[in-house]
């Protein structure tokens, strides 16, 4: 029997969506408009299942992107994830934002000659990003934490051989980082490359509690308040 999966991406300013049968990603659907997240998330999902001929029943798990990322993103795509499993009662997998660029990199060949670490970055505030140390097969060696760029981050690392670093925080890096053996590729995380890792959870049993999951801010969302006067 087949193993399909649906693949919800909202962690950064890409929104995307994604079908897959067994180990393959048979269609997918990506949109870079802003603000898009609300409105082509739930969208995305009801097209590739008509493309295909099926329903949510028809799929075995709804697997979402846990964050680190956007605030607004992470809600839209979790109560998305939410409702189809509500909906379907079926189960929800999470992954997380870093742990999908790694393995993008891995699958789109993107990994220096003689790589030795990955190192997925979400951008945040100013010269702050979300990050972690993996190795050049996907493991995580290091807990994700905020970490301020500075021009000696990541030195020791660096000095040990190549290493990439890869996301919407890379960018940023490249400007302040200056070693022989960085690399930097400006990317945004898809919810294709979430199927490996996604599988992973589907095999072990690795389920989120749909009524209580929460997506992994890192840090908590600070609301604004304008400075235009109303009275």
């Amino acid at each position: 029997m087949e193993t399909r999966l649906i693949l919800i991406e909202t962690s950064t300013e890409l929104c995307s969506a994604a079908l897959s049968v067994d180990d393959n990603i048979v269609s997918c659907k990506e949109s870079s408009e802003p603000k898009s997240h609300a409105s082509m998330t739930a969208v995305f999902v009801k097209e590739l299942l008509d493309e295909n001929g099926i329903g949510i029943q028809d799929c075995d798990a709804v697997c979402v992107s846990m964050g680190p990322g956007s605030y607004t993103g992470l809600r839209v795509g979790v109560s998305t994830a939410k409702g189809l499993c509500f909906g379907a009662k079926k189960p929800l997998i999470a992954v997380g934002t870093l742990d999908t660029l790694v393995y993008q990199a891995i699958a789109e060949n993107l990994l220096p000659d003689g790589c030795r670490h990955v190192i997925p970055m979400i951008d945040a505030r100013r010269m702050e990003v979300y990050t972690a140390v993996f190795s050049p097969d996907g493991q995580a060696l290091t807990e994700t934490k905020p970490e301020i760029i500075t021009e000696s981050s990541f030195r020791e690392i660096l000095d040990e051989g190549p290493a990439l670093f890869i996301g919407d925080g890379a960018g940023k890096c490249s400007t302040v980082i200056n070693h022989p053996n960085a690399t930097f590729v400006q990317c945004c995380p898809k919810a294709s490359s979430m199927l490996v890792p996604a599988l992973r959870a589907l095999k072990e049993k690795r389920f989120q509690d749909v009524a209580y999951f929460e997506p992994f801010y890192l840090k908590e969302f600070v609301a604004t308040t304008g400075k235009k006067k109303l009275f």
